[in-house]
């Protein structure tokens, strides 16, 4: 019989106990959790019944079912490359990072004084990646390399369009990943550009064309120099990308060298396993002067208000909530935590290591190449590293050796009728090579080969094979920091020096609006690193990842009853990615009925900064709708706006409960309007942490939401990703969902890809499977219900304190509120960043600063976190309340307070002479319960105007940022 636990998830889970929930409502002054939710949910829109699910899951019996489901993968060997490799994560790396929840449950680095250790770990990535390319400055990290490439084709027409005479037609020679070339068409598309592909040796860079991409080494593994090809392009005027890879880069002349203006590609084989498709954390780096249009998120050096040195996040101002549909990109999310990973590979490896296991590759594969010319197998590349190219002259041949080869479980690429691709990695064996020899030889009626040791006895003088134009002559990795942890014990502490400066969940709540940092169990997170999942490769016959769709068959069943909606795509791998699908599905539809000139989105001025970006990479022209007093949708606005636009519109962007975190009465009437006037209505799906098992997208009458999984469905943040956004469409739109250029995915008329994975990052998925198997339907409900209880909770607790902004008609708030500080800037002179910093001496991360509206704090507790914690928070912020009444009344030195200096470090509270109007202990210990959980600020307040009028985002010289330095 299999072990029971005696306890629910459900109890694991949501944080108050019964008892707590008894007190907690009452002193919200209802009776139940159904009574609270008639007062917050408007009547019409609330689920008449519970959700048709199955039921909840005990923790030991859903890993027992997943072991049993996970043989359903087949346990193979795949030489398919194209873009994913086996790779080895080292053990200190995989238990001190990838499943220690101090560096998956953090969030975006926003509050720099409180992620120092996240930040240093992605400057070392920056700085490895700049090293590896050659370029001048790199990023923290985008979401995959078609999504890059993307990004890089933006980024050079962005700075082409400024000169005179500027094309719209972008060069991508033919031996360029597939699923990279249909990324980009459906990028390209909606902003007029032109992809044309064809081979690059007859590229001709006429006034029409403003960038090109190359692949090195290409699609088929072969290499070939850089320089005439980039040469003749900037003669031209024209700017050239190249995607690459880093292993190769050890060995190989790097792109910058050869006069590149964007180097990217996946950073996937430093580490990451495959996991079917990701999360892997794309590389992009760049010339100096084009930093200020790099997508994503940048990371820089700075100083404290001592003159310490710190890390930061540089050049913030290009972030969506600012610049809205001026963004840069829409990258909400980055693939941070994969990002610290490679960059711990390369940390822990050095640049001996990692020539080493380029060496080894390479040799391995010189090895195979000679073997299968002796049985008469040709290879056409001339100069490679990893990948053979193979023409076996025989289609009846190459289906022999498919049959051969997947019998023995071995997976290769085959193209063409007669051409079959072996890609090498680091986990590539001798017994690899004697099996791929074997079938080789079966398939071609051979006599067999000599023996692979034979062969390797023979050629241990081995040296690259390359023209020396080819081979990288500059070194890389010589900061210190990459060669100062061989040993394990070495590498495990100075992850956990790192890793203690930051505030994760398991430091404290993270009180984030919109952002619902609540608990990722243990449970859920299990079996991704399980082999049978991680080293799955995305290109497998899809019968070899028969647990994989099993999974994502139960979560697509699971995320259509919660939504109300018939169909959803798993695609889209962060959720700016969905909020662009979901709108290229719209378009699309729109498209197919006739209805081109459909081009206006509504979006309401409320709305988070990501919607008018994805609008505008859509391809459409962005109109602002007003929102009321309260915060909701001015209905008057709404109606002008869908009459003047007619025919053009296309669709509303609406966020529900509302950006402002109340459910809004004339929901319905806004889609009914939207409808009436032939747009559709999407929904960011930001906030349905509020609306799972109480009502859906569907019954509000929307078209389309995406579905934040890393928010409400438990993927964890990863202090800035993985994310993944999949979309769920109402049947009309079904036929629309993104396809994929390897594998069948989507509607019979699908958009193009959005993701470079076919299923976007697919291991992560299994962490909302089993949140959804582990809750069941009950207990997503409660769970909705107790994070709108926490949140009014927090509201009755700090009323007297703090005044909520926006509430609805019962002066309730969803899962969400927001504290107004504006009064206390002239009263106090303490801004809303004060108040942020200051909550770090509490031990707690800020809630989000002035978004929605500025001046302001935005609260969400979740419904992980219990009475215990959500008392600790409040009475927190009643201390704090208290410090700014002092300075309002006199008490206290409005130029010399707590709030103005905090965070307060160990150092500076141990120094000889306290100058300071208030004690030691009133900057430290706060309230006697600090003590016994206190966290120590690492860095006092940073100054950002300094580390932007100083840009460094590199690692800076290693005697410059010492623990026992002046």
């Amino acid at each position: 019989m299999t072990f029971r636990s005696g306890d629910s998830f459900e109890k694991r889970h949501i944080g108050p106990y019964a008892a707590d929930l008894e007190e907690m409502l009452s002193e919200v002054g209802v009776q139940s959790l159904d009574s609270l939710m008639t007062e917050i949910v408007p009547a019409g829109i609330r689920n008449k019944e519970s959700l048709p699910l199955p039921s909840a899951e005990f923790e030991s019996e859903y890993l027992d079912r997943m072991k049993k489901l996970s043989e359903r993968n087949v346990s193979c060997r795949s030489f398919i490359g194209l873009g994913y490799y086996g790779t080895i994560t080292p053990s200190v790396i995989l238990r001190n990072v990838i499943e220690n929840p101090s560096w998956y449950t953090p969030y975006t680095p926003y509050q720099a004084e409180v992620a120092q250790g996240r930040l240093e770990a992605l400057l070392n990535y920056q700085t490895a990646i700049e090293d590896l390319t050659a370029m001048e400055v790199a990023n923290a990290s985008l979401l995959d390399e078609a999504t890059a490439a993307a990004e890089a084709m933006v980024l050079l027409h962005r700075i082409r369009s400024r000169q005179p005479h500027a094309g719209n037609v972008f060069l991508v020679s033919d031996r360029c990943f597939p699923q990279t070339v249909e990324v980009l068409r459906g990028r390209a598309e909606p902003l007029g550009l032109d992809v044309r592909t064809g081979p690059e040796t007859q590229f001709s860079f006429d006034e029409t064309v403003f960038g090109a991409l190359l692949q090195y080494p290409d699609v088929n593994g072969a290499i070939r120099p850089l320089d005439d090809v980039i040469e003749a392009a900037h003669e031209a005027g024209v700017l050239v990308a190249v995607a690459s890879d880093l292993l190769a880069l050890t060995l190989l002349k790097p792109p910058g060298e050869s006069g590149a203006d964007v180097v990217f590609g996946s950073s996937q084989r430093f580490g990451v396993p495959m996991g079917y498709g990701g999360p892997h954390a794309a590389f992009f780096a760049t010339r100096q002067e084009y930093v200020r249009q790099i997508p994503g998120r940048l990371i820089g050096v700075s100083v404290d208000r001592h003159g310490r040195q710190a890390y930061r996040m540089a050049l913030q101002t290009r972030e969506q909530h600012i610049r809205r549909e001026r963004a840069t990109s829409n990258i909400c999310t980055a693939q941070a935590l994969l990002a610290n990973v490679a960059g711990f590979y390369a940390v822990y490896h050095g640049a001996d290591g990692l020539r080493e296991i380029a060496r080894r590759i390479q040799k391995t594969a010189n090895h195979l190449t000679r073997r299968l010319a002796a049985i008469g197998v040709s290879q056409k590349n001339v100069c490679f590293f990893d990948s053979l190219h193979l023409s076996l002259g025989s289609s009846l041949v190459t289906r022999r050796l498919r049959d051969l080869a997947e019998a023995q479980k071995f997976n290769f690429r085959y193209f063409g009728d007669f051409e079959v691709g072996i890609c090498l990695d680091e986990t590539t064996t001798d017994t690899d090579v004697e099996t791929i020899v074997s079938l080789f030889d079966k398939a071609m009626d051979c006599p067999e080969a000599k023996p692979v040791a034979a062969v390797l006895a023979e050629e241990d003088d081995w040296s690259l094979e390359w023209p020396e134009k080819l081979v990288r002559q500059s070194d890389f990795l010589n900061h210190a920091v990459f060669n100062s942890y061989r040993s394990e014990l070495e590498m495990m502490r100075y992850l956990k020096q790192l890793e203690r400066k930051d505030i994760g969940l398991d430091t404290s709540m993270i009180p984030l609006g919109s952002c619902t940092m609540k608990l990722t169990s243990a449970t859920e997170l299990i079996p991704v690193t399980w082999k049978e999942f991680s080293e799955v490769h995305p290109y497998v016959p899809v019968e070899h990842a028969a647990a994989y769709h099993q999974v994502f068959d139960e979560l697509r069943r699971a995320l259509c009853v919660i939504t109300g909606f018939s169909a959803v795509s798993l695609q889209p791998n962060s959720g700016a990615q969905g909020e662009f699908a979901g709108l290229m599905v719209i378009r699309a539809y729109h498209q197919a009925r006739g209805d081109q000139r459909r081009d206006v989105v509504l979006i309401p001025s409320s709305a988070h900064g990501t919607n008018p970006a994805s609008a505008a990479m859509a391809g459409m022209k962005i109109v602002i709708v007003k929102c009321d007093d309260q915060g909701n949708v001015d209905v008057s606005d709404l109606g002008k706006r869908v009459t003047e636009f007619g025919d053009r519109l296309n669709a509303l962007m609406i966020t529900y409960p509302s950006t402002h975190g109340v459910f809004e009465e004339s929901v319905r009437e806004i889609c009914e309007l939207v409808h009436k006037h032939g747009g559709q209505v999407y929904m960011d799906g930001a906030n349905m942490n509020a609306q799972v098992g109480i009502t859906s997208p569907a019954v509000i009458g929307a078209d389309v939401c995406h579905l934040n999984l890393h928010k409400t469905f438990a993927i964890p943040h990863g202090g800035g990703g993985p994310g993944m956004g999949p979309i769920a469409v109402a049947e009309h739109l079904s036929p629309y969902l993104p396809g994929h250029a390897m594998v069948k995915t989507g509607g019979d008329e699908a958009i193009r890809s959005v993701a470079a994975g076919p299923w976007g990052s697919a291991s992560v998925l299994l962490i909302s499977h089993a949140y959804v198997c582990l809750l069941g339907a009950e207990g997503m409900t409660k769970a909705t219900q107790v994070a709108m209880l926490n949140a009014n909770y927090i509201k009755s607790k700090l009323r007297a304190h703090f005044d909520v902004l926006y509430a609805g008609e019962n002066g309730r708030v969803a899962h969400e509120l927001i504290f107004d500080l504006r009064p206390f800037r002239e009263s106090a002179g303490v801004t809303e960043q004060d108040v942020a910093k200051r909550l770090m001496d509490f031990g707690f991360h800020a809630p989000t600063v002035s978004f929605p509206v500025q001046g302001t704090l935005m609260v969400e507790p979740t419904e992980s976190e219990s009475k215990i914690e959500l008392d600790r928070f409040c009475n927190a912020m009643m201390k704090i309340r208290e410090e700014i009444q002092a300075i309002i009344d006199g008490a206290a030195d409005r130029n010399d307070n707590p709030l103005l200096n905090a965070p307060h470090t160990a150092e500076e509270l141990t120094v000889t002479d306290w100058n300071h109007p208030y004690s030691r202990q009133e900057a430290a210990f706060p309230l006697p319960s600090v003590r016994g959980r206190k966290y120590w600020p690492p860095i006092s307040r940073i100054d950002d105007a300094y580390g932007d009028r100083n840009l460094i985002c590199a690692c800076p010289p290693v005697d410059s940022y010492d623990d026992g330095a002046e």
